[in-house]
């Protein structure tokens, strides 16, 4: 039963997205945990491990919707080369500080920060573009702040990267574009960065890679790399805010069982 959730999850997570420009992790990383909870994994590591397998899922799902939006010309290649630099540096970051909060804090700061990301999402809170994209380092600074909390939350990025660079007037369609194509640099960095703070950690289960869950990340990853490419297509045609709504009432029921535990 466990090796088919897995893969239903990589569709979820590929075509959000892709669609959204989100990286899947805000998909991944809750029902990881749920999965991980009731296969009896134990209570220190559990969270660490979904947070390390999405960002390994990422790497693919990322892939996928990134084909498809540098097909539509929407990667903006000239941010995200200087984007890109702070992304890698920030997401090392974000595993360390992830590896030393305990496995209960971890999951109330994801709790709260999907339930941030369900008003944002809910109400179209975003800021208004008044600015043009900052000079190199601007871009590397802000960087490394969005790979150090996608790291430590175990997402693509996208939740952050969109409104940044919308909020720098560069359009929408080529927001979620770059901000998908940023999330290979966080989700590499930050796997290899869950790697190492678990390599010698005990009580993980078998086929784990430091924090990384071995079959999880194939499971998913053999859907997510597929679907991913249909949800960046549909992002060129649907109605982004209206799925956006939708999926922020999944975040609150999410945000509330984790905050709750």
């Amino acid at each position: 039963m466990e090796y088919l959730i897995y893969p239903f999850l990589g569709i979820f997570a590929g075509l959000t997205g892709g669609l959204l420009g989100i990286g899947g992790g805000l998909v991944v990383v809750p029902v990881l945990i749920f999965t991980f909870t009731l296969l009896n994994f134990d209570d220190s590591v559990l969270t660490h491990m979904a947070v390390g397998t999405s960002l390994g899922t990422i790497i693919l799902t990322s892939y996928g919707s990134v084909l498809q939006h540098h097909r539509k010309g929407a990667v903006r290649w000239d941010i995200l080369k200087w984007l890109t630099i702070g992304l890698v540096v920030g997401a090392l970051l974000g595993a360390e500080v992830a590896g030393a909060l305990n496995g209960r804090m971890l999951q109330l700061v994801f709790g709260c920060f999907a339930l941030v990301m369900a008003a944002q999402m809910a109400f179209g809170l975003k800021p208004n573009p008044k600015r043009g994209v900052p000079g190199h380092p601007g871009l590397m600074v802000s960087g490394a702040f969005i790979g150090m909390v996608s790291s430590l939350f175990g997402i693509g990025g996208g939740s952050i990267t969109v409104p940044f660079l919308s909020w720098c007037n560069v359009k929408m369609q080529e927001a979620v574009g770059t901000s998908s194509a940023g999330g290979m640099p966080i989700a590499i960095a930050g796997a290899v960065g869950f790697v190492y703070a678990g390599w010698d950690v005990g009580l993980r289960p078998e086929w784990s890679f430091g924090y990384i869950y071995l079959p999880a990340l194939v499971g998913i990853g053999l859907t997510s790399v597929v679907f991913a490419q249909i949800g960046a297509k549909f992002a060129h045609k649907l109605p982004a805010a209206t799925l956006k709504k939708l999926f922020s009432v999944l975040l609150v029921v999410v945000g509330i069982k984790l905050v709750l535990g």
